[in-house]
């Protein structure tokens, strides 16, 4: 990048207002690459700095608008082009992640807080796209336990399996076990046909997906076959001890406190277990989600770490991102008319107690 010295805007009405033009060249990058597909990580760009008028024009680039934030976006367009040219895969997120960063911090450097690749598999490099990641990331090479608790979409499960592959390549662990409880989502499924194998693994079928998109294909059926990947649903955990095991719990919102309990106390030495849930998605048909309980439970013990992802973590197509937004907004609406009503239905009882607790009876008028 050969950036030029800011000037002054020649319009009469930008220069009152203190306006800056900037332009400068990108080199070394595909503008393909640094603009997106459609020019999408361009527009991402402009609607985090909206009060600055970006214009490219092949492979220069002119930023008009005051002298902080056409600064701000000059410092982010060369993030993004370092980021790229140390192997980083950009996306929308990237882009919005890196943009916050800035704003929050301008010293930081989000192409190296987001840090190196987690695994590269398949010609595809996985890594922490979005702080929040990057801290539970952080937190799964610096505790036994770690609980990824977020919304649909920010990663929890997919992150936690490319650690563990990467702690089995490593040899850090001998076999990786991924489980999770099988329940219906929200419908009745009746009696399904086949072995219990064949019963089990459409539950099981979204881990098998992410493994995958994380090893050769050849390669699981062998690594299955021989148990150094383990794939099972919860019930089977019930009387074993996972020593030298990377051990995932995916769905944990529908595990009863009884299933937390059994789970949680299968940890053998030299284990790490991550346990993944949404608790605003929880399919049990009663009772309370062990997922829920345990946060209140093991707060605060050493070793044991709770991620909390937001909707600023989803690395999903971006309507996701707002559709979790939204829901969140009409829960915490229900939640305040559930206690207003609550309220209000208390302090209809206190007359009638009143009235009884000072020993006068209320004079009923005569017809």
């Amino acid at each position: 990048m050969a950036p030029s010295e800011p000037r002054n805007a020649p319009s009469g009405n930008s220069a009152a207002s203190g306006n800056t033009e900037l332009r400068f060249t990108v080199d070394g990058v595909a503008m393909v690459r640094l603009l997106g597909p459609d020019d999408r990580y361009l527009s991402t760009v402009e609607a985090a700095y909206p009060q600055v008028d970006v214009h490219v024009r092949g492979n220069e680039v002119t930023l008009s608008g005051s002298a902080g934030d056409v600064a701000a976006v000059r410092r982010l367009i060369e993030e993004l082009q370092l980021a790229l040219r140390t192997g980083h895969d950009l996306g929308e997120t990237e882009v919005a992640t890196s943009a916050r960063m800035l704003a929050a911090d301008s010293s930081v450097s989000p192409s190296a807080q987001l840090g190196a690749p987690i695994l590269t598999a398949r010609n595809k490099s996985i890594r922490a796209k979005s702080i929040g990641q990057k801290d539970y990331v952080d937190a799964i090479d610096d505790n036994t336990i770690v609980f990824g608790i977020g919304p649909a979409g920010t990663g929890k499960t997919y992150l936690a399996m490319a650690k563990a592959v990467r702690a089995l390549q490593n040899k850090e662990v001998e076999r990786i076990i991924l489980t999770r409880p099988a329940v219906e989502a929200g419908e009745r499924l009746g009696f399904l046909p086949g072995t219990l194998t064949d019963k089990i693994d459409p539950y099981l079928r979204p881990l098998y997906d992410a493994l995958g998109e994380m090893l050769d294909p050849e390669l699981i059926p062998k690594l299955l076959a021989a148990g150094t990947i383990e794939v099972a649903p919860l019930a089977y955990m019930r009387g074993r001890t996972l020593n030298a095991s990377f051990v995932v719990l995916d769905e944990a919102q529908n595990t009863t406190p009884e299933q937390m309990k059994m789970f949680l106390t299968r940890l053998g030495f030299g284990s790490k277990m991550v346990i993944t849930g949404d608790v605003t998605q929880i399919d049990l048909p009663a009772g309370t989600s062990g997922l829920k309980l345990v946060t209140r439970v093991l707060d605060g013990i050493d070793d044991i770490h709770f991620a909390y992802l937001t909707s600023a973590d989803v690395v999903r197509h971006s309507l996701v991102g707002r559709i979790v937004d939204a829901y969140t907004e009409y829960d915490a609406q229900k939640q305040a008319l559930r206690q207003e009503t609550a309220e209000a239905r208390e302090f209809a009882t206190r007359g009638p107690q009143r009235t009884s607790a000072s020993g006068r009876t209320p004079k009923r008028s005569s017809s």
